[in-house]
Order: structure tokens, then sequence, then C-alpha cells
């Protein structure tokens, strides 16, 4: 089977835009998600576990933002000024989506790739409009 140059062309083109765009752009403009509340729990040590609940279909980005959000709260509650994420599993059910998001609380800039600086990102939430702590 033989196919066309010019429709795998198309395909590509397709493919690359529509992996372009960032879920939370994909939601009808000026819509936006409904924060239902963070619950915290000391894991171990300065492993702490932000459980997180949107309401209606929330993408996995927003759940993520908004635990790194509270996490960065967080942080400077407990007087540290950084966090590393460990992981976020998200689920959905019955019109809401929630987040359980692991993140490691530390005062020195802790090793890692998805490190953040809890007093700008608190800043960087309160101007995104996401709620924290």
């Amino acid at each position: 089977m033989t196919r066309s140059p010019a429709l795998a062309a198309a395909l590509m083109a397709l493919l690359a835009i529509g992996a372009c765009a960032p879920e939370a752009e994909m939601r009808a403009e000026g819509q936006k998600p409904e924060y239902l509340g963070i619950r915290t729990a000391l894991l171990e040590g300065d492993m702490v576990s932000f459980r997180v609940t949107l309401k209606g279909d929330a993408t996995a980005k927003e759940i993520e933002d908004y635990a790194r959000c509270a996490a960065a709260q967080y942080a400077l509650i407990r007087g540290a000024g950084f966090a590393r994420h460990v992981r976020t599993n998200v689920a959905k059910s019955g019109g809401t989506t929630r987040g359980d998001a692991v993140w490691v609380i530390s005062a020195a800039l802790p090793l890692g790739l998805k490190t953040i600086d809890a007093e700008v990102t608190v800043r960087d939430c309160g101007e995104l409009g996401i709620p924290t702590v």
C-alpha cells in the first residue's frame, strides 16, 4: 500500500499542532477551574502529601499546578525555601478531578529536576489566581 506524500505531510502537521497546544489552553477561553480544597499530610521527615480537588474535568497540568502552589506555601509556612516534586497521581470521578502529589520540603535547594523556589512560586500562583494552603 502506497501513501501520498502530501497526505503524510498533512497528518504530520496536524500532529505537530496538537502537540504544541497546552492542555489548559484547550479549555474554553475564559473558563477557569473551580478549586475545591487542599489537604496536607506529613508522610515522613520532610516528605508531604498534598491532596487537591478541582471541580469538573480539570487537566493533569491544572492539578499539578494546584499542588505545586500548595507545596510552595506549605514550605514557606514551615520556614523552608524550596521543594522538590516526587510524584502526582490524578483521578477523575463524579464531576471532580483529584490529585495526590508528594513533595519534599527543604531549607536548601534540593537535588533533582523538579524543584521550586517557594517564595517565587507563591508569588506566581497569586498572579495566576491559583490558591495556596
